[in-house]
């Protein structure tokens, strides 16, 4: 491709919203271009890059048996009212109605298709195991798009769904993406690590999410560097301490005036936090058939400890949380800052599972500038639900071997879930087993946003000038240079290159060498190629990797065999990379 034809250009600054180092690259580097919040182009170079990771995807996917379909981005809404999904997804979906007033939906992954299609195409457990996948546009309208590629709202997914007759294939398929996976990410240049995760919204019994450790990641993972363990904040066990016994102690009412704070309490009082029960209102939405409906919430936890809302809302099976507001607070007698469990009607009462094991704690008494003193769960208060809601924190005990856990930011890359029949007994996905009974199909989902690892692979492959493309990925192997003195030795080295089969980027521009150097750092190909009055005076064409600062002088006539062995050595590079990853629960 020459330069001089491209469409989409550099650009010296960085858009003024482009907070980290992946989103301003691409940008500058013109392999990018929004369009609106969360919704951007991908340019020559990015389209490119992009087809690379696909095309390392679909090389992954065809190893473990995997077959290329194709789904629509439009659903009938009829599909995912029959899983309940429509009803259990707020406005991060996208619905409409087509001109015939029926409702319809944009794709925020396929599930539903694909289990409609199953359960149309399977018969006979002579048909199991199945996998199918494909590359599709998905639309998630998130409220708070960031960072370029890393958080969009229209993106694209390679989604692949294993069939299964039992849970053993079921089993088998997982380990096989979770290998392959790291095979993917491994080969685009993204170190990655796998952690427990939540089901989230897909359901199912298990899911690992894939994460790329970057200080821009919104997720908070709990790491132990002692036995391995690795989770996601939002469902990360850790081992809580166990309180000494005492003998229950009267309860007492106590004045605490303007203390509103467990940091003020146990100030106040002199005594720990974990000393105090810290109340958490929120407000819960559950979906009841068709209804939505909306309950207040009082969570209890440690007070040196925080509630953890994923964990929460999966206790409740809530379909949301949201702070409660004052109002909604003040209708059930509870006064914010001194709120107790303690007498408390209309909420639903969740307390964290270390609750009842801690003995006369402070609580509030539902009156300003009151508190009470030896509050103890089960002769003061009942709670509908027990259960582990707190957050795991930097230095919390790993829930294997109780060493201290560390804390890391990590942006997901890629996550795999066991759905199970979560799917196939809602729609009716069914097959005649060995003896002609019918069973439900088992299935996994297994995504990868292919936006996201291009951002991730800026990310990580990066320096003071631009990016760094590993050759896996790279739009262009090669980037040429013509500077003055050099343009026909240029044109002839070019077409040299492509009759080869390499992949060249020609800058041809009439720009000055200042500008063509500085732009293919930004841009980042692998191998850099100078042809100009200078290097062919010193016996040839300046030779140069990106990644080294060394350069040298090539031969003319050798050139092209030396670009060949380079590319072919940087690639087997990439080949070492991947390895066997013992799988983890």
């Amino acid at each position: 491709m020459k330069m001089s034809h491209m469409f989409g250009g550099t650009l010296r600054q960085a858009p003024t919203d482009a907070e980290i180092a992946s989103h301003q690259l691409l940008v500058r580097a013109g392999f990018i271009r929004q369009l609106g919040t969360g919704i951007y182009s991908l340019m020559p170079l990015g389209w490119r890059a992009i087809t690379k990771i696909e095309d390392i995807m679909r090389e992954e996917m065809n190893a473990i048996g995997g077959q290329e379909i194709y789904m629509p981005v439009v659903h009938p809404a009829d599909l995912w009212m029959e899983t309940g999904r429509w009803y259990q997804i707020g406005d991060e979906m996208s619905r409409f109605h087509d001109r015939k007033g029926h409702d319809m939906v944009l794709a925020m992954t396929h599930e539903e298709v694909v289990t409609d299609l199953a359960r149309r195409e399977v018969q006979s457990y002579k048909q199991l195991p199945m996998l199918v996948y494909h590359i599709q546009t998905k639309w998630r309208d998130d409220p708070r798009p960031r960072a370029g590629l890393i958080r969009v709202r229209e993106f694209t997914m390679k989604d692949s769904y294993s069939l299964d007759a039992d849970e053993a294939g079921l089993d088998q398929q997982y380990r096989a993406h979770y290998q392959a996976y790291f095979n993917i990410f491994n080969r685009c240049g993204v170190p990655a690590v796998a952690v427990g995760s939540d089901v989230g919204m897909m359901g199912g019994s298990l899911a690992h999410e894939y994460m790329y450790l970057c200080a821009a990641g919104e997720d908070t993972l709990l790491l132990c560097d002692s036995c391995g363990y690795r989770a996601n904040r939002q469902i990360a066990l850790f081992q809580k301490p166990t309180p000494e016994k005492e003998e229950l102690a009267t309860m007492e009412k106590i004045a605490t005036p303007n203390v509103a704070t467990i940091e003020g309490l146990a100030n106040f009082l002199n005594v720990p936090k974990a000393r105090t029960a810290k109340a958490v209102f929120l407000t819960a939405t559950f979906t009841e058939g068709e209804q939505e409906v909306q309950k207040l919430v009082f969570s209890v936890v440690r007070g040196d400890m925080d509630v953890n809302e994923t964990k929460l809302a999966n206790a409740l099976r809530a379909k949301e949380l949201r702070a409660a507001h004052a109002e909604e607070i003040a209708a059930i007698g509870a006064v914010a800052g001194y709120a107790s469990p303690v007498g408390l009607k209309g909420a639903i009462v969740v307390v964290d599972d270390l609750i009842p094991l801690s003995p006369n704690l402070v609580a509030g008494a539902n009156e300003a500038g009151y508190h009470y003193t030896n509050v103890n769960y089960g002769r003061d208060y009942q709670a509908e639900i027990v259960a582990d809601i707190a957050s795991a924190e930097e230095g919390s005990g790993c829930p294997r071997c109780g060493q201290p856990m560390r804390t890391s930011r990590g942006v997901e890359v890629g996550n795999i879930f066991k759905l199970g029949t979560r799917y196939s007994a809602a729609l009716g996905a069914t097959f005649l087993d060995e003896k002609g009974k019918e069973q439900p199909v088992i299935m996994g989902s297994y995504g990868i946003g292919s936006g996201r690892l291009l951002a991730c692979a800026a990310e990580e492959n990066h320096d003071d000038k631009g990016l760094v493309w590993p050759i896996s990925v790279a739009p262009y192997q090669v980037h040429l240079l013509s500077l003055r003195g050099g343009q026909a030795q240029a044109e002839t080295l070019y077409a040299d290159l492509q009759a080869t089969g390499l992949e060249v980027l020609f800058d041809d521009r009439e720009e000055s060498p200042g500008i063509k150097f500085n732009d293919a750092d930004l841009i980042g190909m692998p191998i850099r190629l100078t042809v100009s009055e200078r290097s062919l005076s010193e016996g040839g064409v300046e030779f140069k990797l990106r990644h080294e600062a060394d350069k040298r002088i090539v031969a003319l006539q050798d050139v092209v065999a030396e670009v060949l062995a380079t590319r072919d050595a940087l690639l087997a590079e990439i080949a070492q990379k991947v390895v066997t990853v013992p799988f983890e629960e």
